[in-house]
């Protein structure tokens, strides 16, 4: 696809859009085994092992790596995005000086990090990182590595967003337009005792990235704190992708992440089932949100580390 190339994102399209879905469907991963490459060391990727990576996480939006790599070392998911065209990391309030977030049940209570589900062993329903950012902070992409896994549970919801763009566009194209608007989402604003810690975002579900024809999609399934715009479409897109997510459709894949293993993705929906910790191996995950994409090319200002932001789901 050339810069000049009809968009298969842009409704008007649909040439485009038939050609861009038949290649995507002729060439996605059917099963979850199908998005497992194994690398000897995360942060020293060998060229065979990168081109693996790059392969299937162009294929679908997202890899998933195997290594015997399972001491509590931070630079693992570091040293992996870098090599991976993931640098500008997008810190949160809740994540180390590093930028890199150790997802864990918080034993503080009270406590900033124990008021967040990540942090706790509850259930985490399908999201995109980063939705309550702006536009200009688009999280698109992400490593979450293992290190231990928990006792019981605990296991990783994984989507492509394009399969979610083609079930919802072959429903109804116009529930996609809705979903297209700048007002389509909403995350009202957040406060603390300090007064407004986030301000209202909204925005789109589906956008299209500036310069690049990629798809990026914000989304979550969360019911409190969220405000969709009041039509008859929008409501009918939301339903649509509620009762998807929820399906068995076997493009919906399930990984119970073990120690050493990780994903990398251009920031998917992606879901987290309750868990039960083991009390002498409590489950210990690191993660690091980055602004660029897989295989992104160099931008200014990569290494520079975001402005901390409150967090609200995995």
């Amino acid at each position: 696809m050339t810069a000049t190339s009809p968009s298969p994102f842009d409704l008007d399209q649909p040439q485009a859009y038939a050609q861009w879905r038949a290649t995507k469907l002729a060439t996605q991963p059917v099963r979850a085994e199908d998005l497992i490459v194994d690398v000897a060391d995360p942060r020293h990727l060998s060229a065979d092992e990168r081109a693996a990576l790059l392969h299937t996480c162009a294929r679908a939006n997202m890899v998933v790596y195997r290594s015997p790599v399972v001491e509590e070392d931070k630079a693992v998911p570091r040293l992996l995005g870098a090599q991976l065209g993931l640098h500008r990391l997008d810190a949160n309030w809740l994540a180390d000086e590093d930028g890199i977030s150790p997802i864990a049940v918080s034993t503080q209570r009270p406590g900033a990090r124990a008021d967040f589900i990540p942090y706790t062993d509850k259930p985490i329903r399908w999201h995109t990182d980063g939705y309550y950012h702006p536009q200009s902070r688009r999280i698109e992409g992400m490593v979450l590595h293992c290190v231990r896994a928990a006792g019981e549970g605990g296991v990783s919801g994984l989507v492509d967003h394009h399969r979610v763009y083609i079930a919802l566009r072959d429903a109804n194209p116009a529930w996609v337009r809705a979903l297209m608007a700048p007002d389509a989402m909403t995350i009202p604003e957040r406060a603390d005792d300090n007064g407004v810690a986030r301000p209202a975002q909204s925005g789109p579900v589906f956008s299209v990235l500036p310069g690049l024809d990629a798809l990026h999609m914000r989304y979550t399934a969360r019911t409190r704190s969220i405000a969709w715009k009041d039509d008859p479409d929008t409501r009918a897109a939301v339903a649509f992708l509620e009762q998807l997510l929820s399906s068995d459709v076997p493009w919906i894949f399930h990984v119970q992440l073990q120690p050493g293993m990780g994903v990398v993705c251009n920031n998917v929906p992606h879901d987290r089932s309750a868990f039960t910790d083991d009390p002498q191996r409590p489950r210990l995950l690191y993660r690091a949100r980055y602004l660029d994409r897989v295989g992104a090319p160099p931008a200014p200002h990569r290494h520079a580390l975001q402005a901390a932001q409150p967090e609200l789901q995995l």
